[in-house]
């Protein structure tokens, strides 16, 4: 199932099933429950991001040319950081520039699949993590390489958690319509150009490898979200860099899901 989170034209928050002609399938129920539908449909005023996360997970170096381009070894084990909830954008929102950010000389992209867990998931074998899973949507995890670099000490987690810097859409799939996750395009266009572009088969921890991993002793809840990792092509290591900027379209597409796109500001 397609399932995006949006607002209709009265300011309702709801769930449905995208037509396209701008409106939706109206969908009642919990979204991690029964989902049941009484044939109405409402138009799209606004297209929210289709999970609001209990958390939000990141690994990083998890593509093997990405680790490369950055002059960073092969991690034996995933690289783990976390965004805070806070973070959440929306498809189409914008982007904000933090004004601690020199001049936006730093902000950068990075196309990601998100991974939505389905039920709670603690001390999961590799063989049945999928099983945790819900669905799936696109993530562009929006880095400040200046504050990631030296405003957390070493950690990653402060250059990551700005307002904004973690949209999510542009709509849920469920997990029985992508049983194959380390087989999906991956790529992020930036005003037109291609800047990634690469498939999930080059993952180094594939989903089910890190559901296993991160769940060991550690429960990830219903409505955790894990950020997979980022292929080569981002920003900051082209020459010369390419950082975004005020106005710039940043777009991250995914095989199966869709675009998610934002403008920055």
């Amino acid at each position: 199932m397609h399932i995006i989170r949006f607002l209709d034209t009265n300011g309702w928050e709801r769930y449905g099933i995208p037509a396209d002609n701008g409106s939706a399938l109206i969908l009642h129920g919990n979204i991690f429950g029964e989902l049941t539908t009484d044939g109405a449909s409402a138009h799209i005023a606004k297209l929210l991001a289709p999970i609001v996360p209990s958390n939000i997970f990141c690994i990083g170096l998890n593509y093997a040319d990405h680790a490369l381009e950055t002059g960073a070894k092969t991690p034996e084990y995933p690289v783990v950081f976390m965004k805070p909830t806070s973070a959440l954008n929306h498809p189409h929102a914008v982007i904000p520039i933090p004004a601690c950010c020199t001049h936006g000389l730093e902000v950068d992209f990075e196309a990601e699949l998100a991974v939505i867990i389905g039920k709670n998931a603690r001390n999961v074998c590799e063989d049945k993590a999928l099983e945790y899973v819900y669905g799936y949507t696109a993530a562009n995890d929006i880095s400040a390489r200046r504050w990631q670099k030296y405003g957390g000490g070493g950690q990653w987690t402060r250059g990551k958690s700005f307002d904004g810097f973690c949209p999510l859409g542009p709509m849920l799939v469920t997990a029985e319509e992508i049983p194959n996750p380390q087989n999906l395009k991956i790529r992020s266009i930036l005003n037109g150009k291609i800047m990634q572009d690469s498939d999930t088969a080059n993952m180094l921890f594939s989903v089910a490898r890190l559901i296993s991993l991160l769940s060991q002793d550690t429960t990830l809840l219903q409505g955790t979200v894990i950020l997979t990792g980022t292929p080569a092509g981002v920003g900051f290591i082209r020459k010369p860099p390419v950082f975004l900027q005020p106005s710039d379209n940043i777009v991250i597409e995914i095989e199966h899901i869709g675009r998610l796109e934002n403008l920055v500001m």
